[in-house]
């Protein structure tokens, strides 16, 4: 038997104590403490690792196996998928949006249309900021005017042309994008299916969805669907500039069949039987589809090529600047309908916050508006690099449509609005968070030495902060008021009046003004772009890096695609049922096993708990410690995270269930809300074993042989403490 098999075998009637990292792990060497380690299972992206036998260190403590599942270079990659998050963070923050849903199942099916809806939309506005930079910027403004021409030797061999020439050779440009994002999310999917049972059930509205779900189906009909869309989304932009030309018979027999395929994609989008795996008859419709589509761009292309008649070349492409006001106005449409019925829906229990179920209508929000200040940015400065330098917000020959100047400025002004709210509030609740940070340090640290005030005040003001993570759903929501506002204000691009005159005119800020605050924002824009191409590279490069930006790119791809294929894939598909065969393997082999999980890797733990049998289940312990499944997943995911579903992964387990948090965190916390008055003895003692909490830092002044205190750990991980050993230990006995 080779070393690896030999590492991973289990000893009958042993203990293991299997780690489950969160977002920010480094390696399996600092996860398990020990340097010299080897992998037993899995491969280089995901696999589980133990010590290496025959070391000075050992591969047991107290009679306890050490394992530990490394799982954070699957959501990672190369440096071109690193870079590909610019394009994809709006996807998928649309996709995360349809998992946001209330836990109210009679609104599930229209709450899943809306967001496939929006998602469609998504792919719309993609493909036109790429219409606007080459058709409507480049090809029909710029080529159009000598002064844009002089001096370009890349854009004048092409100057002068018919428009018809130039229209065609510069639409390779956005169906050479369409083509990207459809490359990218037809990447092989994980080997997850060695992994998953045919003949497992799925149960709605729980987190046991996640690993149990053969998503592939579904997206690859997402896929066929949002590519057919997409390149009939091209096709009409080309016909509506063919149209200027004069109508003719193919041109309208051609938008008309581009118009019936995209009415196609969205009813496709909300039939019931898009979500089922067997549905053949619905992959074929589908494929013929995405086919016609494409073929269909070659007819439209061949004639545009061949038109020979002069066309009418005024200050833009006909017709761009109205079909992108139109694609905004539908998407404000489709936000407002999905906010009354998540308004319709909402739970209406005593206790329960308002803003609950509501984080699908906000994470929407987010992402077209995302998506709307990137695609306005990028025809921004297109514009603006033609144009030599001279400011793009006044008339000249290739300043963006007033719509994208309109995006812009909305988007400056939602964001500027929501971080001076953000700061009102940050100054109005201090008062009240110190207070409460001041009753727990006078509790914890009663006989402090009058040196030790310096520190009492770091630990008071580390508190206070982490108190502040309750704040941040109600400015959510803010932000998301403001941004669909904005939204709707890009209809005002319609107007022939510019931006700055409007608000002139009607506000009374000077029009220079107004256009140094586009210009401003602008560059903010910009800035935030690079920022999230520099943050991605860093992210997986330095793990220290990584636990500050990689939060949201883990969240975001923990759901699988259900509302837009071009997202990143779902590393949860995989690592759920590896986790799974890996502890039946261990509990089949003899062992009992202890579970524990840090930050995210306890949502992971959780989810594997909940598709354990119940002979696994019998013989599995779970410890988790930063865990954000009440804080953070029980406010953002009501209807997979709820009273029910923690109870019930508390119950498979027998109860064997220690959660450890600290005041200081301001991710993990409870996962057991404080007893109330009218709670039976025997749940409030149930629950009572289950959450302890963490003294941080543990003490104020510095130990015996050192000069400084001790450190305050917050989010980080409890592997290295003494509380955590006792609690493995506490577990191990339980299940002995």
């Amino acid at each position: 038997m080779d070393q690896r098999d030999a590492g991973g075998r289990a000893r009958a009637d042993g203990f293991v104590e299997l780690r489950v990292h969160g977002v920010s792990a480094t390696g399996p060497d600092d996860l398990l403490d020990r340097q010299h380690v080897q992998q037993v299972a899995g491969d280089h992206r995901g696999g589980f690792y133990r010590p290496r036998p025959g070391n000075h260190e050992g591969a047991e403590t107290d009679g306890v196996t050490l394992e530990a599942y490394r799982w954070n270079n699957l959501p990672a990659g190369n440096a071109v998928r690193t870079l590909s998050m610019v394009i994809l963070l709006p996807f998928m923050l649309i996709n995360l949006a349809i998992w946001m849903r209330p836990a109210t199942a009679g609104s599930d099916p229209v709450i899943k249309a809306l967001c496939r809806l929006l998602a469609l939309t998504l792919t719309g506005m993609y493909v036109l900021s790429m219409v606007g930079i080459a058709l409507d910027v480049i090809a029909w403004k710029c080529m159009s005017s000598p002064e844009c021409l002089a001096g370009r030797s890349w854009l004048s061999w092409l100057g002068g042309r018919p428009a018809g020439l130039r229209l065609a050779v510069l639409a390779l440009v956005p169906a050479a994008a369409i083509s990207l994002v459809w490359g990218l999310s037809a990447r092989p999917a994980l080997p997850s299916h060695v992994f998953r049972s045919a003949d497992q059930p799925l149960a709605s509205n729980r987190l046991t969805a996640v690993g149990r779900w053969d998503n592939e189906p579904l997206v690859g009909r997402l896929r066929s669907i949002h590519v057919a869309a997409a390149f009939a989304t091209l096709d009409l932009s080309l016909l509506g500039a063919r149209a200027a030309q004069g109508l003719s018979i193919g041109t309208v027999a051609l938008a008309a069949t581009c118009g019936l395929l995209l009415i196609m994609s969205a009813v496709l989008l909300c039939i019931p039987p898009l979500t089922r795996p067997t549905e053949w008859r619905l992959d074929r419709l589908v494929s013929a589809l995405r086919t016609i589509a494409l073929g269909l761009t070659v007819l439209v292309w061949i004639h545009v090529l061949t038109s020979s008649a002069s066309w009418p070349e005024r200050n833009g492409l006909p017709g761009y600047n109205l079909t992108v006001v139109g694609l905004f106005i539908g998407q404000a449409v489709l936000l407002a309908a999905l906010g009354v019925v998540l308004f319709w829906h909402r739970r209406r229990e005593p206790g329960v916050a308002p803003a609950l179920g509501f984080g699908a209508l906000a994470t929407s929000v987010a992402a077209i508006s995302l998506a709307l200040t990137f695609s306005a940015e990028l025809v921004y400065r297109v514009s603006d690099v033609l144009n030599r330098g001279a400011p793009t917000a006044e008339a000249l020959i290739t300043s963006p449509p007033r719509a994208c100047i309109w995006a812009i400025l909305g988007f400056s002004l939602a964001v500027l609005v929501t971080l001076a709210v953000a700061g009102v509030v940050s100054v109005a609740s201090r008062p009240g968070r110190i207070r409460a940070a001041s009753a727990i340090v006078a509790r914890d640290f009663p006989d402090a030495p009058a040196d030790a005030t310096p520190r009492l005040r770091q630990v008071r003001k580390s508190m206070a902060r982490a108190r502040f993570t309750e704040r941040l759903v109600p400015l959510a929501v803010l932000y998301a008021c403001l941004a669909g506002i904005g939204i709707a204000a890009v209809a005002l691009g319609l107007l022939p009046t510019p931006p700055s005159e409007l608000v002139q005119r009607y506000v009374g800020l000077p029009a220079g003004f107004v256009n140094f605050g586009i210009g401003v924002g602008s560059y903010l824009i910009a800035a935030l772009i690079v920022g999230l191409v520099v943050g991605g590279i860093f992210a997986y490069r330095t793990p220290g890096f990584r636990r500050y930006v990689g939060v949201l790119w883990d969240l975001g791809t923990f759901w699988p695609r259900a509302a837009h294929p071009f997202a990143p894939p779902c590393y949860a598909e995989r690592a759920v049922p590896e986790l799974t065969c890996r502890i039946t393997h261990l509990v089949d082999s003899g062992n009992a096993v202890v579970l524990t999980g840090h930050s995210h890797g306890s949502v992971l733990l959780a989810a594997t708990v909940l598709q354990l049998p119940r002979r696994v289940t019998d013989r599995v312990a779970l410890l988790t410690h930063g865990s954000p499944l009440r804080r953070l997943y029980a406010r953002l995911f009501p209807a997979y995270v709820s009273d029910e579903v923690i109870h019930e992964i508390a119950d498979r387990v027998d109860w064997r269930w220690v959660n450890l948090w600290r005041d200081t965190d301001p991710i993990g916390g409870r996962v057991f809300p404080p007893h109330g008055p009218d709670e039976t003895p025997a749940a409030c003692d149930r629950e009572a074993t289950v959450d302890r909490r963490l003294r941080d830092p543990y003490g104020v002044t510095p130990p015996s042989g050192d000069i400084f205190p001790p450190p305050i750990k917050g989010h980080r991980p409890c592997e290295s403490e003494e509380a955590f050993t006792e609690a493995v230990r506490h577990l191990a006995d339980h299940l002995r």
